[in-house]
């Protein structure tokens, strides 16, 4: 009967780190389908909505905003770029 026991709660420890580690981190996951040659870890600014709906993160890339929008650790989300926009040209050559 311990033998039953010892090997239900082992079978249940495994269980639950094959569960945890499965886990989706999709934010946190690194490009690899392709090489890298570089990488921009700089915050982005993130626009929560209320519950339900998309959220956004936006960030410059060179003179580009880029806009990320996601749900949670969801599969799908959209990626949308503004051109030349003001708000990333540098410091001092806005118009």
């Amino acid at each position: 009967m311990k033998i039953r026991m010892v090997s239900a709660a082992l079978l249940a420890v495994v269980g639950v780190a094959a569960v945890t580690t499965g886990c989706s981190e999709k934010a946190k996951e690194r490009g690899r389908d392709a090489p890298i040659s570089t990488h921009d870890d700089s915050p982005a600014r993130i626009i929560n909505m209320p519950d339900g709906f998309s959220n956004v993160a936006a960030k410059c890339d060179g003179p580009n905003m880029v806009y990320v929008v996601y749900h949670g650790d969801s599969p799908y989300g959209s990626i949308e770029i503004a051109p030349n926009d003001p708000r990333c040209a540098p410091a001092g050559t806005t118009g």
